[in-house]
């Protein structure tokens, strides 16, 4: 199965347009974990058994495997996913761009190694350095469209032939570089605005949105502005507000009643009758 029939699936089967961002921190899992001798996944674990019945997709951020020498437990994460849970996709958030041959070898690392179902992809430097993860037609790719840290408009929002460079971006998304109709676009919830622009240029790409948690995205404003016609088309990624949600040995509990209520509040604010 495609990455984007296994989305679509996910979004119905489980009336979820949640993604549970996987970034643990060392500091921050719970103190009956940290002697374990895989604190990273037995927290992972946890976190999918107590979340998987409430979302459409998992997104672990690699740089918080990297950065904890922590490889070893990112893998580990990712074959439990497919083992337990193979009916959720997995986006894995790498955000790499480089020339040809490179990405070739990183299109490698997140489909081949670690059995992504989805990267995200940076196209500053243009669709030589997206074309081999795009050329896995099987697998999703989410290209950096306007994305939610505050500066990303130092770049994304200049403007070039009477458009904002996010719009160049989503209307090459939306054309050229869907030949596979495997791309989607990564923008932020804090920039409702620019959601509703990208959806009307974008009628039917998968739209990865983060910042509706820790960074405080309207969940109302998302949904009005970045769903599709069918009420769908949405991955609302909340990472530190799941993860989080309790700093105590009820940890995972807490996570999926968070998991749960992000769930309700998106579908409360979804078209009625869809």
């Amino acid at each position: 199965m495609s990455f984007m029939d296994k989305l679509r699936a996910a979004w119905r089967n489980n009336r979820s347009m949640v993604c549970v961002g996987l970034d643990p921190a060392m500091e921050k899992l719970p103190a009956a974990l940290r002697g374990a001798r895989h604190p990273i996944f037995e927290f992972n674990r946890a976190l999918i058994d107590a979340t998987r019945d409430f979302v459409c997709a998992y997104k672990p951020q690699a740089a918080y495997y990297a950065g904890q020498n922590a490889d070893e437990e990112l893998a580990m994460t990712m074959a439990y996913l497919r083992e337990h849970c193979p009916e959720i996709p997995v986006i894995l958030d790498v955000k790499r761009g480089d020339i040809g041959s490179t990405a070739t070898m990183y299109a490698k690392e997140a489909f081949d190694r670690y059995g992504a179902d989805a990267v995200t992809v940076n196209p500053y430097m243009g669709f030589d350095t997206l074309k081999p993860f795009l050329d896995h037609a099987d697998k999703g790719v989410f290209i950096l469209c306007r994305n939610s840290n505050p500066s990303s408009g130092d770049l994304q929002a200049l403007v070039a032939d009477g458009k904002m460079i996010y719009e160049h971006v989503a209307a090459l998304a939306a054309t050229k570089w869907n030949y596979n109709g495997n791309a989607g676009l990564v923008v932020g919830a804090t920039y409702p605005e620019e959601l509703r622009k990208v959806r009307a240029c974008c009628p039917e790409l998968p739209l990865l949105v983060p910042g509706v948690g820790a960074q405080g995205g309207d969940v109302e404003a998302v949904v009005h502005n970045g769903a599709d016609a069918e009420g769908w088309g949405l991955v609302v990624n909340s990472s530190r507000g799941i993860i989080y949600a309790s700093a105590g040995d009820d940890f995972a509990a807490a996570a999926g009643q968070a998991a749960a209520a992000l769930r309700d509040r998106i579908n409360a604010f979804r078209p009625a009758g869809l």
